[in-house]
């Protein structure tokens, strides 16, 4: 049984589109897949996050303060990600990386958000997935795949479909890395999984066809980061 950590963004948890259904259209999904793939799942903040950090800037809070909010906001939409599971769900969500290793159970999934200030989900999926020895990490974003720019923003951005990890860490080592910003990957954890060679699946978080054949490490229309 291989392991497969899911950075599944905030995004794509509670856009405020459906999210009742699509959350379970995702358990089903996720669930069909555990006796074969042990799964964990790391959520976002997504706009809920965003909202609380732009308030507290400017009310002059700290990093650490705003960061602090932020994973509270990730650990809410990891509990409602576990409640949807139901008894798939661990029934707890662990608040370090050691803690949601000693929490692994067969069939069972570990639903997480962030850690400690300064770490993305994305940074704390890739610490998990080399604690956990995981086979590759899929990001559920909300862009179909890895582009040389933001392609809401940019229309001559170019869509990738396969890079290496030094090209990813490449397209992401640029910008603002405070609390909030978005990206396609974090900087740190594209970084941990360039050192450890764990292949990173990108695809669109809503499309559950794409999220279901990343976490059985089949073909995608996203991008596969893999050396």
């Amino acid at each position: 049984m291989d392991k497969v950590v899911v950075s599944l963004g905030g995004s794509v948890i509670v856009p405020d589109d459906g999210d009742d259904a699509f959350l379970k259209r995702l358990s089903e999904m996720i669930c069909s897949l555990c006796e074969d793939h042990q799964v964990y799942l790391v959520c976002g903040g997504g706009k809920v996050a965003r909202y609380y950090i732009k308030v507290g800037r400017g009310l002059g809070l700290s990093e650490q303060e705003l960061d602090g909010m932020g994973i509270m906001s990730t650990r809410m939409n990891a509990a409602l990600v576990a409640y949807s599971l139901g008894e798939r769900s661990v029934g707890k969500v662990p608040t370090d990386i050691m803690e949601a290793h000693r929490l692994e159970r067969k069939g069972k999934v570990v639903v997480m958000g962030g850690t400690v200030p300064g770490h993305t989900t994305d940074a704390v999926s890739a610490m998990l997935a080399k604690e956990v020895r995981a086979a590759r990490i899929v990001n559920g974003t909300s862009v179909d795949a890895a582009y040389t720019a933001d392609p809401r923003k940019d229309p001559g951005a170019e869509r990738l479909s396969r890079i290496t990890h030094q090209q990813l860490y490449d397209l992401v080592n640029v910008g603002m890395h405070g609390a909030g910003p978005s990206n396609v990957f974090d900087r740190l954890g594209a970084q941990i999984a360039m050192d450890d060679h764990i292949d990173i699946f990108i695809v669109n978080g809503r499309n559950l066809d794409e999220m279901k054949a990343a976490i059985e490490g089949k073909p995608v229309k996203g991008t596969v980061v893999s050396d």
